[in-house]
Formats: C-alpha cells, structure tokens, sequence
C-alpha cells in the first residue's frame, strides 16, 4: 500500500453504493394492480382471462430484463454518437413506457410511477456506514450515470451522504466516456492518479483507468466483475474491507 497514495476518493453510485435492481424490481411489482393482476407472489389476472404477462417473480425478471436492456443500448447509442444526449431522467421514462407496455398498463400515472423507481434505490447493507467511516479521512465525490435531479433525490432516499456529487449529465455523456472522469479530476484539484475509482463494475473501472485515475473493484451481487486482463489496485470484498486496506481504523 505504501504507493498508493490518495487524495479523494470518487465512487460509482448505481450498483455499487445501492440496489438497482432491488429498486427496480419493486417499481415492476407496483403494476401489478394496474395491469389488473394480485400483487401476491403468484400473480394472476384478477378479472377474466387476460394475456397480460405473470408479475411473478419469472415474470418480473422478464420485464427487468427489458428495463436493462433499453437503458444499455440507448447509452451506447448515444455514447456511438448514433443519439443525441439525453439525461437519464429521458431514458427512464422510455425504459418504463417498454415495460408498462409490456406489462398491459395503460395508465400513464402508473408509467411515471415507475419510471420514479430509477430514484428510489435502496443501499447495499454496508454503504452508509462505509461511506461515513472512508469520509473520516478521505474526500468523497460520487460520480454518476444519474441525471442531477435523479442523483439528488437517489441520494436522499438511499441516505448517501457526499462532499461532492457529479452528475454525468454535467459533461452530457454517460461513462465510460473520458468527460465524465474528468468531472471528477477537475473538481477535486488533483493528479488523475491521486483518485481512488471505486465501482463494482469492471467497465467503469477501465474507462477511469484510462484516464490514469487509481482504481479498486468492490464486489457486488449485480456487478460486472473483473475479467483475468484486468489489473485494478484494490480488490475489495465490500466497504469495510475497502476501509481496512486503506488502512482505516475502525473507529475512524
């Protein structure tokens, strides 16, 4: 560890710091009784014969699947420059169209409804107290694919608490393009190399890396782990074990 040497740490949020498909998946289960079904773990149609898909659990991960699928493809389109930017407040909404479209849901307050489960994540176990115990020492900035008004209130109802907050909407590009790293470099006032990237997501990662920042890969149920090539500073269990190699005191 002895050269490591870091000023700020700069953290991805969705995935790493909260739930998103948690989230989303209980934003996919509130249709239920839109789409006229129970909203049991076996939901069926609660009037009539319907062709409206199952909101169980298969049915579930179906729709999520469609919800991720959107929100990948409409990035890397306008990543490739086949799309003019759009925040990802847009995404969402298009994202929940395709779904409640899928689902049989029509009405358009159940749409917005859902699209709002993108801001209503919930935190890993870990990452509230983490991130007080790594602020006892460090700077934290969280850097975002999240939209400025999505980030806020994510913030808000996952209880992250920051000394800096960036949205990838202020370089209107989504990681891993080099402009939203650079957000992170220009605010904190130091060498690229002076930040610690930390995602449990290996592509973030990478993108960091190219632009010379430090990086440390923690370990998530719904992350993109890290493929043999790959040769990230820290590997970290989760928060406290991230803490710990950092060399922080419990109590800090």
């Amino acid at each position: 560890m002895a050269e490591l040497k870091i000023d700020a740490l700069v953290f991805d949020v969705l995935g790493t710091l909260v739930d998103e498909p948690a989230g989303l998946r209980a934003g996919i289960r509130a249709l239920a009784p839109s789409a006229g079904l129970s909203p049991g773990p076996s939901a069926v149609p609660s009037v009539g014969p319907s062709a409206v898909p199952s909101l169980d659990a298969p049915g579930t991960e179906r729709l999520l699947l469609l919800w991720q699928r959107h929100i990948e493809r409409e990035q890397r389109r306008i990543l490739d420059g086949d799309r003019p930017y759009l925040p990802s407040d847009a995404l969402d909404r298009e994202a929940a169209r395709i779904v409640a479209e899928a689902a049989g849901v029509e009405d358009q307050a159940a749409v917005e409804e859902l699209a709002g489960a993108a801001r209503r994540l919930p935190p890993w176990p870990d990452t509230v107290a983490g991130l007080a115990r790594l602020a006892g020492r460090f700077p934290l900035i969280g850097l975002s694919n999240a939209s400025r008004t999505a980030l806020l209130e994510l913030n808000a109802h996952a209880g992250l608490r920051w000394h800096q907050a960036l949205s990838a909407e202020d370089a209107r590009a989504y990681k891993p393009d080099p402009a939203v790293y650079r957000l992170a470099v220009t605010v904190a006032g130091r060498p690229p190399e002076r930040l610690l990237m930390v995602a449990a997501h290996a592509w973030d990662l990478r993108g960091a890396q190219a632009l010379g920042l430090r990086t440390a890969y923690v370990a998530r149920p719904v992350g993109d782990p890290p493929a043999s090539s790959d040769r990230f500073d820290l590997y970290a269990e989760d928060l406290a074990d991230l803490a710990r190699q950092l060399e922080l005191p419990r109590g800090v």
